[in-house]
This record gives C-alpha cells, structure tokens and sequence, in this order.
C-alpha cells in the first residue's frame, strides 16, 4: 500500500529534492507541498495525508513544533515526522511532546526517510538511533520550563544588554529585571550571565 504524505518545508529546493527522493520508488506518494506551518495545516486538512514531513524551522509565522501540535488537532490527524538538520535536545522532546510521530536528521539515507514514513503512518514511533538515547534521559530529566516573561528577558539578555536596558525594553522597573533574573538562575541551576546563556544554550532555550 502507498503511503501518501505531504512535505513541508520553506526551502523550495529542498521539497523538490525530497520529492524526487520520495517518488524514486512505489512505496510513498506526495499528495501536496508547503512552504509554512499555517499553510500545511491547511493542506493537511483538505488533502488526507497519511504522514506529513515538516521541518523544524519554517522561517516567519509558526514553527515546526507548533505546526506538529496543531497537525495532531485535526480529525483524523496525519502522523508527523520532522526532518531537520537541528538536533538539541531540547527541539527533540519538545517536538515529541507536541504528538510527532518521529524525527529524523537530513543527512541520514533517503531508505531511512522512507522507512520511516512508513512506521509512522504505521503508529510506530521513529527516531535516529543517535537521538534515541538522548530522548529517554530528556524524558527522565527534562530541560528547565521559563514563563514567557523569563524567555523575554533571557534573549535580550543573551544580546549582552545591561538590566537597565532590559528593563526599559520590556516596560517594567530594575528590581522586576532582577527578579526575573534570579529566577532564571535558580531555574538554570547558574550564578552568573555568562553562565546563564551558557546553558540556555545548551538545552535549547536560545
């Protein structure tokens, strides 16, 4: 039986080589493309897929997660598979969390690609077996939750501005930055600035 699927992702170079990958046997068919997340939310509700192939970044409007978390909304859901060239930890289990299916890096072997669309709109759950691992401790130990006033204030200060400055951008008093700042750093598990984006860093909140 073929697999129907719909690819999307912002780079149009990128769907047309998927697409030749895809089609090279019977096995999978691609029933539509997109260049965004609203727009392949759309498609996806016309169009049936069995499995949609999103990537991660999809330049302006919604990313690849939320993409995956409104996809899983739709009645029937296609399964989602992110295809993407960013591995961080924190991407991996936020995109599992958002009901994918699986996720798979672009340099793997298109037979890969194919095997796991396959899993997928088999109910399977498909992941790199590098990423595997690193799932089921992020899964035991998951990376820190900011509220969205926390995030505001970790990026700008990732920009190298002082609390004065952050505190003027975002409206609120010095002692407001410094609290926020404080809870960052418990949250982190850090004593410093340098320390701070360090980490954010590391598990993907920058």
């Amino acid at each position: 039986m073929t697999t129907t699927v719909l690819l999307v992702d912002d780079h149009p170079v990128v769907r047309s080589g998927l697409r030749a990958v895809l089609e090279g046997g019977s096995r999978v068919s691609v029933i539509g493309e997109a260049a965004t997340g609203e727009e392949a939310v759309t498609l996806a509700g016309h169009l049936r897929p069995d499995v949609v192939l999103c990537d991660l970044r999809l330049g302006a409007g919604i990313d690849g997660i939320e993409t995956t978390a409104a996809l899983r909304k739709l009645d029937p859901p296609p399964a989602v598979v992110i295809l993407t060239t960013f591995d961080r930890d924190a991407e991996i289990l936020s995109a599992i969390e958002a009901g994918a299916a699986g996720y798979l890096l672009k340099d793997v072997d298109p037979e890969a690609i194919i095997d796991g669309i396959e899993r997928a709109a088999a109910g399977d759950t498909v992941l790199a077996p590098e990423l595997t691992a690193r799932v089921l401790k992020g899964l035991r130990n998951p990376p820190p939750r900011l509220t969205d006033r926390e995030q505001e204030v970790l990026q700008l200060l990732a920009t190298g501005v002082t609390n004065k400055e952050i505190a003027k951008t975002l409206f609120v008093s010095d002692a407001t930055v410094k609290s926020h700042l404080a809870h960052i750093f418990t949250k982190l598990g850090v004593d410093s600035r340098a320390r701070a984006i360090h980490v954010a860093q590391e598990t993907g909140l920058l």
